[in-house]
């Protein structure tokens, strides 16, 4: 099949490259011409374990291409994937400015019968606007669809080769059979695809990020309420976990979520939710909890050294989880600005997020280039992001680098009493040491 993804970020590369992957004729096209230039070069404007091999590999087959030229890419595809980004505005609702512009452009360019699909994520009604922004530009046969995409970052791949599901909101029965054969190649182990009415498609992905934004924002509370009571969250998550009702995922206490999908899509929510005249007041909650959540970290350092002005601190972890390099919304990058803004030093390490931190921060935050260089000095390590290169470290050497042994572990890799034995100063999540 031929299919066009409008927009070569994380949505659109990935779709891009798997689609691509099964067989089919696909063209990514996207207005910057820089990111374009790189990814005929191999190079990828993001990182995501996988993704550079499989592009490389079905763009050398010639199954995957990629072009500034919206028009000729918008007459190459059976199927047009929307996939544009959609930043939150002031008052927290999706901006869909450029969903819509792309959804003109296609009106334009249209030539014969095609699908015209929102991948972005965007507010319920956001297909409608697409059909009159097509319908303005062109009266040419077109079906309009969504399809939200579930992907998490740092497992892209396998989330869209292997999924729990796709989702599907259509009213057309051409754009059904088209987007059913499409997909056919990723549910051949039984995995549903799910067609329903577009806006409760549009509902879905919104209600699915919000609901494990509530987990993480859940259990963030418990693990408050277990440090105030002297219990131990790791034992409460294991105790409702075990319930076949409510499972493990999403269940791990931290510093607070963030990303690119989470802190915009439960402030979308809201806002919608707001317009709909709803009083939502279990995602304001979310929201609030989260918002708290994300100044611990810096409250544990202060009450472990007192006042930071003068302090050197590290931190290991800048991305948001492990397995990305995005920092958006990132609990690491509030505690390293909330650290300069008391007058503290930072140096700090990530596998994969330095560019992007340099670009941010520039010379204002000393990046290391491996872990243990960021220790060098330090009165305190702060541990932000879940690596697998920071769960088993030397502790002898952490000791010796830092002028007190003070570790506030904001993603619970740490045993509490081995720390002790060890003679830390270690600061957990909810967490005992009995």
């Amino acid at each position: 099949m031929k299919v066009t993804v409008i927009g070569s970020g994380y949505v659109g590369l990935v779709a891009g490259a798997c689609f691509a992957e099964t067989g089919n004729d696909v063209v990514c096209a996207d207005h910057d011409a820089g990111k374009i230039a790189g990814l005929r070069e191999g190079i990828l404007p993001i990182y995501e374990p996988g993704l550079d091999a499989l592009v490389e590999r079905n763009a050398a087959a010639g199954r995957l291409a990629f072009t500034t030229d919206l028009g000729a890419a918008i007459r190459h595809g059976d199927v047009v994937f929307i996939a544009v980004g959609t930043p939150p505005g002031e008052d927290g609702s999706a901006d869909l400015q450029h969903v819509i512009a792309v959804a003109g452009t296609i009106g334009r360019h249209l030539d014969r019968f095609k699908v015209v699909v929102t991948k972005s994520t965007v507010p319920v009604g956001t297909a409608a606007k697409v059909r009159e922004a097509l319908r303005a530009e062109s009266d040419a046969d077109v079906a309009v669809a969504s399809n939200p995409e579930f992907l998490k970052e740092g497992a892209a791949i396998d989330d869209f080769m292997k999924p729990d599901r796709v989702v599907l909101g259509v009213d057309d029965p051409r754009a059904e059979q088209l987007l059913r054969d499409l997909y056919a190649p990723y549910v051949r182990s039984g995995a549903p695809i799910l067609f329903m009415d577009i806006p409760s498609a549009e509902v879905t992905k919104y209600a699915a990020n919000a609901m494990l934004a509530t987990r993480i924002s859940f259990m963030n509370q418990v693990a408050d309420l277990c440090e105030r009571v002297g219990a131990d969250v790791f034992s409460v998550r294991q105790g409702i976990g075990s319930d076949s009702r409510i499972g493990n995922a999403f269940l791990f206490p931290g510093p607070g979520y963030g990303g690119s999908c989470f802190p915009k899509d439960v402030k979308a929510l809201v806002h919608t939710a707001r317009q709909a005249g709803m009083v939502p007041t279990l995602w304001e909650a979310v929201e609030e909890v989260n918002a708290r959540q994300k100044q611990l970290v810096f409250g544990k350092l202060v009450a472990a050294l007192g006042d930071v002005r003068g302090r050197t601190v590290a931190v290991w972890g800048l991305a948001f989880k492990a397995g990305t390099d995005d920092m958006r919304e990132s609990p690491a990058v509030e505690l390293v600005h909330a650290l300069l803004g008391a007058g503290a030093t930072v140096q700090a390490h990530d596998p994969q997020a330095m560019t992007v931190a340099a670009a941010l921060w520039g010379d204002r935050v000393r990046l290391a280039d491996e872990p243990y260089a960021a220790l060098a000095g330090a009165d305190a390590l702060c541990v932000m992001t879940e690596w697998l290169v920071y769960r088993n470290p030397d502790f002898a050497r952490i000791r010796d680098a830092l002028t007190t042994p003070v570790v506030i572990d904001g993603r619970n890799l740490y045993d509490p009493r081995r720390m002790a034995d060890l003679g830390f100063r270690h600061a957990t999540i909810g967490r005992s040491t009995a």
